[in-house]
């Protein structure tokens, strides 16, 4: 539906919420806001609304009393489906549909989208630089932290609107439609809010749901979930992989990125040319390949991107070196899959600082990997940091110290580490009990490491 002169109730004052509030207004539609949190709580977040004829619902009075009188709810990402907003509007038999979704509805681009549990935040972003380097107007958009209703009025046929998509977001798609899907790799993650790792798969699954036989699901090959998904979708399937060949798609032959396709194999770059390190930066690289070959993209300029792109703010990110240790922001690193690849990317002796939000995780594997690394000291803090002690005494691994903030926690790990050593954040865990979001994490553990 087009949304001039509707009747939208926006849910949650987080970016998205208020990104989506101005451009639903801008699009002639009656706004109403609603937030938990009061005016007072909220400050300087609705700054940006203050010019706009926005109806507020704040507080107390967050569930408007004439909620059935509205055409649409829609809703940010962080509030469950079970939230009493959205409850009270499905009772009120008012559709709620994502922050993303609207954005996608009004957006003109071609959509490119990327989810799995980790990678999709380089992926995208490295995708996004490909295209910019074609001479594209590319917009990064989605879980990545700009929400698509910030440019989806200003985007264009001829741009590219390339989207980070999570889990909690295609929980609420209808019409979402990429033409290139990109599925990295899926991993544990979200089970508080999922409950199951099957509804976990069948949510992230969801970015396939309306795609037909002129559009690409591009599969990561090397993880068995993921390749099963080929028997379930409904458009053509092409492949990634670091291990095998692939019939269509990118992989790794004699040590060059190849790109199959109708039968013919290109050369793209040597796999030691990537500029990202790491195994898992190869598998970002090769996803990002296989999209950007079958949007059209030259493989000349994939190949120059791929030679240049230097990788994304909070993922394995060199901050500083004092007293001859090297400081290196993961944070990032909100789960325990992601994690392991930052510890596996260790080459000298590492303390690394580890705990956060509690996410319903399984620390087995993470501490399993920790023992066989070059990490000797493991400072736990957060929520989690029992349960990460816990699974660090199980597989007899003794380095462990416990802090009771992250300031502290840094300076544990300088006292602890020596030169030509590490010190490495990467939590395994989300920031939200100690920060907003994990780029406030990344951000506090910069200034106080360029603050020694």
């Amino acid at each position: 539906m087009g949304y001039e002169g509707k009747k939208i109730l926006v849910c949650g004052m987080a970016r998205s919420g208020v990104a989506a509030a101005q451009c639903l207004y801008e699009c002639g539609a009656r706004v109403t806001i609603s937030d938990g949190k009061t005016e007072e709580q909220l400050g300087e977040a609705l700054r940006p609304l203050e010019e706009m004829d926005i109806r507020r619902c704040l507080g107390k009075d967050a569930i408007p009393q004439d909620l059935a009188g509205y055409d649409l709810a829609v809703t940010s990402p962080g509030i469950p489906l079970g939230a009493p907003i959205l409850a009270a509007a499905k009772a009120a038999g008012v559709p709620v549909i994502g922050e993303l979704e609207a954005g996608a509805r009004i957006s003109r681009a071609p959509l490119y989208a990327i989810t799995g549990t980790n990678g999709k935040t380089t992926t995208t972003t490295l995708i996004g630089e490909i295209f910019k380097n074609m001479g594209k107007r590319a917009f990064v958009v989605g879980n990545i932290g700009t929400p698509i209703t910030t440019c989806a009025l200003e985007a264009k046929e001829e741009d590219a609107m390339v989207a980070e998509v999570s889990s909690f977001q295609l929980e609420t798609i209808e019409t979402f439609h990429p033409r290139v899907a990109v599925m990295c790799n899926i991993t544990e993650d979200h089970l508080n809010r999922h409950g199951t790792m099957e509804e976990y798969i069948r949510v992230k699954e969801r970015i396939f749901e309306n795609m037909g036989q002129d559009d690409w699901a591009v599969l990561n090959l090397d993880d068995p979930i993921v390749r099963d998904m080929a028997r379930r979708v409904s458009c053509r399937v092409a492949h990634f992989s670091r291990r095998q060949e692939v019939a269509t798609g990118a992989y790794v032959e004699g040590g060059e990125v190849i790109f199959a396709l109708d039968g013919k194999k290109k050369k793209i770059v040597r796999a030691d040319e990537i500029r990202i390190p790491g195994a898992h930066n190869l598998e970002n690289a090769l996803a990002a390949t296989a999209l950007a070959l079958l949007a059209g993209v030259p493989a000349a300029v994939v190949r120059h991107t791929l030679k240049t792109f230097a990788g994304v703010e909070h993922r394995i990110e060199t901050v500083r070196t004092v007293d001859g240790v090297t400081y290196i922001n993961d944070s990032k690193g909100t789960n325990v899959d992601a994690s392991i690849q930052a510890v596996r990317t260790m080459n000298r002796g590492t303390v690394l600082l580890a705990g956060g939000y509690d996410k319903h995780t399984d620390f087995a594997p993470f501490a399993r990997e920790i023992k066989k690394s070059r990490i000797h000291t493991v400072v736990v803090l957060g929520d989690t940091m029992e349960q990460i002690a816990e699974a660090l005494a199980a597989e007899g691994f003794e380095g462990i110290v416990r802090a009771e903030g992250f300031e502290e926690a840094v300076l544990k790990a300088r006292s602890l580490a020596k030169e030509g050593e590490n010190v490495l954040l990467s939590p395994a865990c989300a920031s939200f009990d100690m920060f907003k979001d994990y780029e406030e994490r990344g951000r506090v553990f910069k200034q106080i490491v360029n603050a020694l």
